[in-house]
């Protein structure tokens, strides 16, 4: 068991999440290469890369780019019509990678840090690419992931990808 006075995580209240600055795209592009189950090459479409901090510490990092380009469950839920469809996929990011770094696994660090996140996903877009975002997006492997901590933070399950 490890004694949690070690952890960088004390309090989920003093967790703040930012994008990441230039100079930390190379920490976070090896930190994401070396702890997340599916590795890292890079994010697609329109993205942006989000550190969470205790702190100075770093403790999760997200990665978000272009939604995929087709999704049924989706598709249908949002009910627009197909032209709109191709039209609006810009305003839907996906959460492409997440990862909690491995030093600070802490109980309802993930929700909190996606829901900071989620906070200003949409006004951090509309700075970088001018346009917001309206919806986010991710795909959780079930055979790995409960997607317990996106339900927590107010996720809503849509239903099973063919892939």
């Amino acid at each position: 068991m490890t004694d949690s006075s070690s952890l960088p995580v004390r309090d989920l209240r003093q967790i703040t999440v930012r994008p990441i600055l230039h100079e930390e795209d190379s920490r976070w592009n090896a930190l994401m290469r070396t702890h997340h189950y599916l590795g890292f090459r890079s994010l697609v479409g329109e993205s942006l890369k989000y550190v969470a901090l205790s702190g100075s510490e770093w403790v999760a990092l997200l990665g978000w780019g272009a939604a995929a380009f087709k999704c049924g469950d989706r598709d249908r839920w949002i009910g627009w019509a197909p032209p709109e469809q191709f039209r609006r996929l810009r305003y839907i990011a996906n959460n492409q990678r997440f990862l909690i770094l491995p030093e600070a696994r802490t109980p309802h660090l993930a929700s909190r840090v996606l829901g900071l996140c989620l906070r200003r996903l949409s006004s951090d877009w509309r700075r970088q690419f001018n346009h917001p975002i309206l919806l986010a997006e991710t795909f959780v492997d079930p055979s790995r992931f409960a997607g317990t901590c996106y339900k927590a933070a107010g996720w809503i399950c849509l239903g099973e990808t063919r892939g």
